[in-house]
């Protein structure tokens, strides 16, 4: 589905591990098909969703095992109970988890030891072998790295043993997990579709180097010759870092990838396409160039641009795809040869707003088309409200951040008082074919709600809703500007 098939339209941005309930994080149980009808209460049409892939170390949505799997840990116990691999008992007295926030440390032993319960209750059915010859490309490489980590006591797989053989069971045991990921997944896709509800995905552009992909696949990767990498991604300083992001993932060999026919990309596309409607590709601009930066660099301050795979990529997934329902994220520093590259194949770039207030004005609502989608803000600005509090207290001392303000205060003309409504109208009445607020927004949520601060390694991706923090009377403002602005 392209963004001209859900047409005008607008959505909430909300990752499913910030869903409430009772376990410790969001899942793919009931409390998202309850937030499915809380969207469709308030006339959403997209539910706009981070990576769903096996997070690493740091739990970053954008830091994973892999490129084709499903994270485990928002696989729902009471479906697992439902489908009969657990009793009721099992779920009766979960450990005490914060409501508001993850504990990753604390979920992801009892999310796995339920896991590996519910594996015990599993018989291969012939859905299971479907699924199982349908994704053989990567699951069988995806389960055997997972099998041979645990053998290796979850050293990088560059420290892995040759003795150390995976067992056979684990390998079934990450083979069973991912089948009930994605059994989970397409049952609430379902329910979506029932409801007329398109999801947004998302896909990083690099992968993490402690991955079944980089292991299985290690030619396609800037490594030396112990595995290590050589070159990493990144971005030059820039309006999030005054050292620029240094993300510690391989540099591809597009060389390589293009010998292939850039067959890995295109099963990367294919894959998540079955998953999610639309598809944003995150940094979208290393496509066309990349900042490459030596290993063994600190910050990535000292790199260099090499040019991407360009239109070669996106021709051959025309053709094998058919289409290409993707939204380029184009933020931040963007060539022409960049927009070329997005207009020559018809990609909806990215506006957001809070980025609207400097002097070019690039994201403000007015210099919005129709091919593009709108945000108020991302999963890696700061909430609304927490943006103007900063701007309004830098403004006090800082000569361009009073401008910022004063442009706010008239282009959206408020006092700043319910801040995240000024903004919210603007990208809704926006000529944008579709409008994003993260639910951070539409709570009305200061910085203590942000998802995700670039540049910072630790305490991110934790941030949870809770239910009675959506009240009646916010979902009835919201479908009266979305019905208001003809979304």
């Amino acid at each position: 589905m392209s963004h001209t098939k859900i047409g005008r339209a607008s959505g909430i941005l909300l990752h499913i591990t910030s869903l409430p309930g009772k376990f410790g994080i969001g899942d793919l149980g009931p409390e998202s098909r309850a937030f499915v009808d809380t969207l469709t209460e308030a006339k959403q049409r997209l539910w706009c969703v981070l990576p769903l892939n096996p997070t690493g170390e740091e739990n970053s949505p954008y830091q994973c095992r892999s490129a084709f799997a499903g994270n485990p840990l928002l696989i729902s116990p009471e479906l697992l109970v439902e489908h009969g691999y657990l009793s009721p008992r099992e779920l009766r007295s979960p450990p005490h988890f914060p409501a508001r926030c993850v504990d990753f440390a604390a979920v992801r032993p009892y999310k796995e030891a339920l896991l590996h319960k519910a594996f015990q209750g599993f018989t291969e059915t012939k859905e299971y072998s479907r699924f199982e010859r349908k994704n053989s490309a990567w699951l069988e490489n995806y389960a055997t790295f997972g099998a041979l980590r645990e053998a290796n006591g979850g050293v990088p797989w560059t420290k892995f043993r040759s003795n150390r053989n995976p067992s056979p069971e684990t390998v079934r045991y990450h083979k069973f997990v991912q089948y009930e990921f994605f059994r989970q997944w397409y049952t609430l896709r379902e329910y979506c579709a029932k409801h007329k509800m398109s999801v947004m995905g998302d896909m990083p552009f690099y992968v993490e180097h402690d991955s079944a992909d980089v292991w299985s696949n290690p030619l396609l990767f800037d490594l030396c010759k112990d595995g290590e990498p050589r070159t990493v991604g990144g971005v030059p300083p820039d309006y999030f870092s005054a050292n620029g992001q240094l993300w510690g993932t391989p540099a591809y060999r597009w060389e390589k990838l293009k010998q292939s026919g850039f067959q890995w990309w295109i099963e990367r596309f294919r894959a998540t396409l079955e998953v999610v409607d639309l598809l944003r590709l995150d940094h979208f601009r290393g496509f066309e160039a990349f900042w490459s930066v030596a290993a063994d660099q600190t910050t990535a301050r000292k790199g260099r641009w090499i040019k991407g795979p360009g239109a070669k990529l996106f021709e051959k997934a025309r053709r094998e795809l058919g289409g290409l329902p993707f939204v380029a994220e184009n933020l931040g520093t963007i060539t022409s040869e960049v927009e070329e590259l997005r207009q020559r194949f018809n990609l909806p770039g990215m506006a957001v707003l809070q980025f609207g207030f400097d002097e070019s004005g690039m994201h403000r609502p007015n210099n919005c088309v129709r091919a593009q989608v709108c945000f108020t803000g991302t999963h890696d600005n700061d909430t609304t409200v927490g943006w103007w509090r900063a701007a309004q207290k830098a403004s006090r001392a800082n000569a361009e951040a009073r401008a910022v303000v004063n442009r706010v205060k008239s282009y959206l003309q408020t006092n700043g008082s319910e801040i995240q409504w000024s903004f919210m109208q603007a990208i809704l009445t926006s000529v944008a074919d579709i409008a994003i607020t993260p639910l951070q927004d539409v709570l009305g949520l200061g910085s203590e709600a942000r998802m995700n601060l670039p540049g910072r390694a630790k305490g991110n991706w934790r941030w949870r809703f809770q239910k009675e923090q959506i009240k009646p009377a916010v979902l009835e403002r919201l479908r009266d500007l979305t019905v208001v602005s003809g979304r």
